[in-house]
């Protein structure tokens, strides 16, 4: 992968120019980015970039024996790490180094851009979360143990490195540093507070934004000619929150979306009334029975609606991107998230999140979180009777 294939991030691209023009490159890095901003495929171009025998200003040939493999991943000095868990085929021992097939596959098809819930969906591991385990750190000990095998760096990419194991990472922590020479590696994460500090300390941090409008927009067009026109392009860059991944979700599955706006509006309405039990435990029931990673997706749709509930109240309705139908709900309910109740409201759908990833018990969650909502909408709602 080039740098010109990673849709916008040119001040990051320029950073890691930089620090391989001046002969700076730290040999740990932490790619820090939220999913769809392009974490991974930066790791793989700047890869490439070090390792071209021939690279040009701003970039890699993309066309030496290097870079011809590297474009495959497929490289015999690229390596990589990521979460599993026990599968149909894998029922024992899951770790990286057997479902290595599977990924090349998967960040072939998605050109790099790739995101947990839908690795897991590959993997056919259901609602369960992946892991990086001991036995993985000891597979990356041993392949720093040898030196490269034909490029100037042999390089580990170590994916969604907050689902490393304490074990694991204590087993890293002298790899990580002091690598040994000719060895890069990346470690790629969303979520800073759940690596742990001795692991932190040791990478150098390099923080990759949400991606700006005009850039996912821009990234639409050129690679879906045809598909959608100008107006719906900058639409789905808006509602896309920075997120490439879920433009594309957005312009795949309209349904699903769809389906969050429904449902969400439903069960806030639900809330408000306070009384219709039947019907709440009904909703509970069946926001229940989504998939793990529908469920996120669902809780942070609501992050979104309480975001640009806020928008509206402080008369930024323009910063709003979201559908007719939407916008026209968001207008009638964000009166009613205030003072009182905004910063309950928002942490509590985060930490929703935070204990789906952890494999709570998603009845028990929605239930909890139904109740406490309920409250907090009637204390909006008497904020707004008083005011």
């Amino acid at each position: 992968m080039q740098f010109k294939d990673v849709i916008g991030q040119q001040a990051v691209k320029e950073r890691l120019l930089s620090s391989a023009v001046k002969n700076r490159v730290a040999h740990t890095q932490l790619f820090l980015g939220q999913e769809g901003t392009g974490a991974l495929p930066l790791a793989l171009a700047f890869a490439q970039y070090l390792n071209c025998t021939h690279p040009q200003k701003g970039d890699s040939c993309g066309t030496c024996p290097s870079c011809v493999k590297y474009q495959k991943f497929a490289h015999p000095d690229l390596h990589f790490i990521f979460p599993t868990a026990g599968t149909d085929s894998v029922k024992k021992n899951p770790e990286s180094k057997l479902f290595q097939e599977e990924w090349l596959g998967f960040i072939r098809r998605n050109n790099g851009y790739v995101t947990q819930s839908a690795w897991y969906e590959t993997l056919g591991i259901g609602n369960r979360q992946g892991t990086i385990y001991a036995r993985d750190a000891n597979e990356i000990v041993k392949l720093l143990g040898f030196k490269p095998y034909e490029a100037k760096l042999k390089v580990v990419v170590i994916f969604q490195a907050e689902r490393l194991q304490v074990s694991a990472s204590n087993k890293l922590l002298k790899s990580l540093e002091e690598p040994p020479d000719n060895t890069l590696i990346i470690l790629i994460a969303e979520k800073y507070e759940m690596i742990i500090p001795t692991v932190r300390s040791r990478a150098q941090l390099v923080k990759i934004p949400p991606l700006k409008k005009p850039e996912i927009s821009r990234a639409l067009l050129q690679r879906f000619p045809g598909k959608l026109d100008a107006e719906r392009a900058d639409e789905l860059a808006g509602l896309s929150h920075g997120n490439w991944n879920l433009a594309l979700d957005l312009m795949d599955q309209d349904d699903e979306g769809d389906y969050y706006f429904l449902k969400f509006r439903e069960w806030m309405r639900l809330c408000f009334r306070g009384n219709d039990y039947v019907a709440l435990n009904k909703i509970i029931q069946e926001l229940s029975r989504l998939g793990r990673e529908k469920q996120k997706r669902f809780l942070t749709y609501g992050l979104h609606v309480v975001h640009n509930s806020l928008l509206i109240n402080k008369k930024q309705d323009a910063m709003v991107v979201a559908r007719a139908d939407e916008k026209d709900y968001l207008l009638k309910f964000a009166p009613f998230v205030n003072p009182s109740n905004q910063k309950q409201m928002y942490e509590l759908l985060n930490e929703a999140v935070y204990h789906i990833e952890r494999n709570a018990h998603p009845g028990a969650l929605f239930a909890d979180l139904s109740f406490q909502l309920a409250d907090l909408m009637q204390l909006g709602r008497k904020a707004v009777q008083a005011g």
